[in-house]
Protein backbone atom coordinates (compact mmCIF):
# COMPACT_ATOMS: atom_id res chain seq x y z
CA UNK A 1 0.00 0.00 0.00
CA UNK A 2 1.69 3.10 -1.20
CA UNK A 3 1.85 6.60 0.63
CA UNK A 4 -0.20 8.29 -2.00
CA UNK A 5 -3.62 6.20 -1.36
CA UNK A 6 -3.08 6.79 2.20
CA UNK A 7 -2.74 10.15 2.17
CA UNK A 8 -6.01 10.35 -0.65
CA UNK A 9 -7.93 8.18 1.69
CA UNK A 10 -6.89 9.75 4.79
CA UNK A 11 -7.73 13.25 2.58
CA UNK A 12 -10.93 12.02 2.46
CA UNK A 13 -11.53 11.66 5.58
CA UNK A 14 -11.05 15.15 6.25
CA UNK A 15 -13.15 16.01 3.90
CA UNK A 16 -15.99 14.42 5.66
CA UNK A 17 -15.19 15.80 9.37
CA UNK A 18 -16.97 19.06 7.82
CA UNK A 19 -20.49 17.10 8.72
CA UNK A 20 -22.39 19.13 11.37
CA UNK A 21 -24.21 16.33 12.67
CA UNK A 22 -21.15 14.77 15.29
CA UNK A 23 -20.55 18.32 15.85
CA UNK A 24 -23.81 19.40 16.58
CA UNK A 25 -24.79 16.71 18.67
CA UNK A 26 -21.74 16.77 20.67
CA UNK A 27 -22.12 20.21 21.61
CA UNK A 28 -25.84 19.43 22.62
CA UNK A 29 -24.73 16.71 25.44
CA UNK A 30 -21.75 18.13 26.50
CA UNK A 31 -23.59 21.97 27.13
CA UNK A 32 -27.19 19.86 28.12
CA UNK A 33 -24.36 18.18 30.94
CA UNK A 34 -26.16 14.87 31.60
CA UNK A 35 -24.45 12.21 33.84
CA UNK A 36 -22.38 9.99 32.50
CA UNK A 37 -21.09 12.28 29.79
CA UNK A 38 -18.39 9.99 28.70
CA UNK A 39 -20.60 7.18 28.75
CA UNK A 40 -22.89 8.58 26.12
CA UNK A 41 -20.27 10.35 24.04
CA UNK A 42 -18.32 7.04 23.88
CA UNK A 43 -21.86 5.20 22.58
CA UNK A 44 -22.80 7.93 20.22
CA UNK A 45 -19.22 8.44 18.67
CA UNK A 46 -18.48 4.59 18.32
CA UNK A 47 -22.14 3.97 16.91
CA UNK A 48 -20.93 6.65 14.25
CA UNK A 49 -17.83 5.13 13.34
CA UNK A 50 -18.81 1.74 14.01
CA UNK A 51 -21.77 1.76 11.64
CA UNK A 52 -19.72 3.38 8.78
CA UNK A 53 -16.56 0.95 9.59
CA UNK A 54 -19.35 -1.90 8.90
CA UNK A 55 -20.57 -0.45 5.68
CA UNK A 56 -17.48 -0.13 4.33
CA UNK A 57 -16.40 -3.56 4.95
CA UNK A 58 -19.58 -4.78 3.40
CA UNK A 59 -19.14 -2.52 0.40
CA UNK A 60 -15.27 -3.86 0.14
CA UNK A 61 -15.77 -7.00 0.29
CA UNK A 62 -18.70 -6.99 -2.25
CA UNK A 63 -17.39 -4.58 -4.46
CA UNK A 64 -14.45 -6.92 -4.64
CA UNK A 65 -16.26 -10.29 -5.34
CA UNK A 66 -18.09 -8.02 -8.30
CA UNK A 67 -15.57 -5.87 -9.91
CA UNK A 68 -13.28 -8.56 -11.35
CA UNK A 69 -16.08 -9.92 -13.60
CA UNK A 70 -17.12 -6.32 -14.95
CA UNK A 71 -15.40 -5.33 -18.15
CA UNK A 72 -13.01 -2.75 -16.95
CA UNK A 73 -14.21 -0.17 -19.91
CA UNK A 74 -17.57 -0.21 -18.89
CA UNK A 75 -16.72 0.24 -15.30
CA UNK A 76 -14.79 3.44 -16.03
CA UNK A 77 -17.18 5.26 -17.79
CA UNK A 78 -19.59 4.61 -15.13
CA UNK A 79 -17.33 6.10 -13.26
CA UNK A 80 -16.99 9.26 -15.61
CA UNK A 81 -20.84 9.40 -15.53
CA UNK A 82 -21.10 9.60 -11.77
CA UNK A 83 -18.04 11.32 -11.48
CA UNK A 84 -19.52 14.50 -13.55
CA UNK A 85 -22.52 14.22 -12.57
CA UNK A 86 -20.80 15.03 -8.98
CA UNK A 87 -19.12 17.99 -10.54
CA UNK A 88 -22.46 19.06 -11.54
CA UNK A 89 -24.25 18.98 -8.86
CA UNK A 90 -21.81 20.81 -6.59
CA UNK A 91 -22.89 23.61 -7.93
CA UNK A 92 -26.92 22.92 -7.10
CA UNK A 93 -26.12 21.74 -3.63
CA UNK A 94 -29.46 22.26 -1.45
CA UNK A 95 -29.21 23.82 1.98
CA UNK A 96 -29.03 21.52 4.51
CA UNK A 97 -31.79 21.09 7.69
CA UNK A 98 -30.50 20.96 11.01
CA UNK A 99 -28.66 18.10 12.77
CA UNK A 100 -30.63 15.57 14.66
CA UNK A 101 -31.08 16.01 18.57
CA UNK A 102 -30.89 13.84 21.04
CA UNK A 103 -34.18 14.11 23.01
CA UNK A 104 -33.00 11.78 26.43
CA UNK A 105 -30.09 11.45 27.65
CA UNK A 106 -29.44 7.41 27.87
CA UNK A 107 -26.96 4.82 26.56
CA UNK A 108 -29.46 3.48 24.07
CA UNK A 109 -30.63 6.61 23.06
CA UNK A 110 -27.10 7.74 22.03
CA UNK A 111 -26.79 4.48 20.06
CA UNK A 112 -29.90 5.02 17.88
CA UNK A 113 -28.90 8.52 17.75
CA UNK A 114 -25.51 7.63 16.30
CA UNK A 115 -27.11 5.39 13.98
CA UNK A 116 -29.48 8.23 13.00
CA UNK A 117 -26.64 10.46 12.17
CA UNK A 118 -25.53 7.50 9.97
CA UNK A 119 -28.47 7.36 8.41
CA UNK A 120 -29.04 11.24 7.98
CA UNK A 121 -26.03 11.88 6.10
CA UNK A 122 -25.62 8.76 4.48
CA UNK A 123 -27.10 10.88 1.12
CA UNK A 124 -24.26 12.76 1.53
CA UNK A 125 -20.91 10.57 2.35
CA UNK A 126 -19.59 11.43 -1.11
CA UNK A 127 -15.99 11.24 -0.27
CA UNK A 128 -16.86 8.05 1.80
CA UNK A 129 -17.65 6.35 -1.20
CA UNK A 130 -14.86 7.98 -3.11
CA UNK A 131 -12.26 6.45 -0.61
CA UNK A 132 -14.10 2.63 -0.88
CA UNK A 133 -13.84 2.81 -4.40
CA UNK A 134 -10.19 4.05 -4.74
CA UNK A 135 -9.13 1.12 -1.88
CA UNK A 136 -10.82 -1.42 -4.49
CA UNK A 137 -9.14 -0.17 -7.37
CA UNK A 138 -6.07 -0.11 -5.73
CA UNK A 139 -6.73 -3.80 -4.62
CA UNK A 140 -5.26 -3.75 -1.24
CA UNK A 141 -5.39 -7.06 0.78
CA UNK A 142 -7.85 -6.96 3.89
CA UNK A 143 -5.45 -6.37 6.59
CA UNK A 144 -4.14 -2.73 4.24
CA UNK A 145 -7.89 -1.73 3.69
CA UNK A 146 -9.18 -2.87 7.04
CA UNK A 147 -6.48 -0.55 8.74
CA UNK A 148 -7.03 2.20 6.51
CA UNK A 149 -10.95 2.01 6.71
CA UNK A 150 -10.54 2.09 10.79
CA UNK A 151 -7.95 5.33 10.10
CA UNK A 152 -11.13 6.86 7.94
CA UNK A 153 -14.09 6.16 10.37
CA UNK A 154 -11.72 7.69 13.39
CA UNK A 155 -11.01 11.25 12.08
CA UNK A 156 -15.01 10.97 10.79
CA UNK A 157 -15.34 11.43 14.70
CA UNK A 158 -12.46 13.57 15.32
CA UNK A 159 -13.99 16.90 15.72
CA UNK A 160 -16.45 14.79 18.48
CA UNK A 161 -13.25 13.80 20.25
CA UNK A 162 -11.69 16.75 20.05
CA UNK A 163 -14.66 18.79 21.56
CA UNK A 164 -15.01 16.40 24.08
CA UNK A 165 -11.51 16.54 25.47
CA UNK A 166 -11.48 20.79 25.12
CA UNK A 167 -14.87 20.51 27.58
CA UNK A 168 -12.42 17.93 29.94
CA UNK A 169 -9.40 19.90 29.87
CA UNK A 170 -11.27 23.35 30.04
CA UNK A 171 -14.68 22.98 31.62
CA UNK A 172 -17.44 25.97 32.06
CA UNK A 173 -14.22 28.26 30.01
CA UNK A 174 -15.60 26.61 26.98
CA UNK A 175 -19.39 27.32 27.44
CA UNK A 176 -19.79 30.36 25.96
CA UNK A 177 -17.59 29.39 22.60
CA UNK A 178 -19.33 26.10 22.60
CA UNK A 179 -22.99 28.15 22.61
CA UNK A 180 -22.04 30.12 20.65
CA UNK A 181 -21.39 27.43 17.86
CA UNK A 182 -24.07 25.77 18.56
CA UNK A 183 -26.79 28.44 17.72
CA UNK A 184 -24.96 30.02 15.32
CA UNK A 185 -26.20 28.30 11.97
CA UNK A 186 -24.67 26.56 9.45
CA UNK A 187 -23.08 29.89 7.41
CA UNK A 188 -21.42 28.52 4.52
CA UNK A 189 -22.60 24.56 5.18
CA UNK A 190 -23.74 24.98 1.38
CA UNK A 191 -20.35 25.90 -0.37
CA UNK A 192 -18.40 24.04 2.29
CA UNK A 193 -20.70 20.34 0.98
CA UNK A 194 -20.25 21.99 -2.54
CA UNK A 195 -16.64 21.61 -2.23
CA UNK A 196 -16.80 18.41 -1.05
CA UNK A 197 -18.84 17.14 -3.37
CA UNK A 198 -17.07 18.65 -6.42
CA UNK A 199 -13.31 17.05 -4.64
CA UNK A 200 -15.02 13.76 -4.49
CA UNK A 201 -16.44 13.80 -8.32
CA UNK A 202 -13.34 15.17 -9.36
CA UNK A 203 -11.41 12.40 -7.84
CA UNK A 204 -13.64 9.81 -9.67
CA UNK A 205 -13.26 11.48 -12.63
CA UNK A 206 -9.50 11.31 -12.57
CA UNK A 207 -9.67 7.73 -11.44
CA UNK A 208 -11.86 7.01 -14.35
CA UNK A 209 -10.05 8.25 -16.71
CA UNK A 210 -6.35 6.70 -15.50
CA UNK A 211 -8.49 3.54 -17.19
CA UNK A 212 -9.54 4.92 -20.05
CA UNK A 213 -6.44 6.35 -20.86
CA UNK A 214 -3.55 4.58 -19.47
CA UNK A 215 -0.06 6.01 -19.79
CA UNK A 216 -1.87 9.37 -20.56
CA UNK A 217 -3.53 9.78 -17.02
CA UNK A 218 -2.20 8.59 -14.14
CA UNK A 219 -3.57 8.63 -10.42
CA UNK A 220 -1.54 8.06 -7.45
CA UNK A 221 -3.07 5.65 -5.96
CA UNK A 222 -2.47 3.21 -8.80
Amino acid sequence: MSIEIIGTVLGLALLDTLSPSVIGVTLYVLLAGPRRTAALLGTYLGAVAAAYFALGALLMLGLGAVVPVIDGTALAWGEIVLGVTLLVASYRIPRQGAAPEARSFTVRAMLMLGLGTWLFEFATAVPYFAAIGIMTSAGLAAAQWMALLGAYVLIMVLPGLLLWLAWLALGERTRGRFETWRAKPASGSRATLSWVVWIAGFLIVADAAATLFPGTVTVPWR
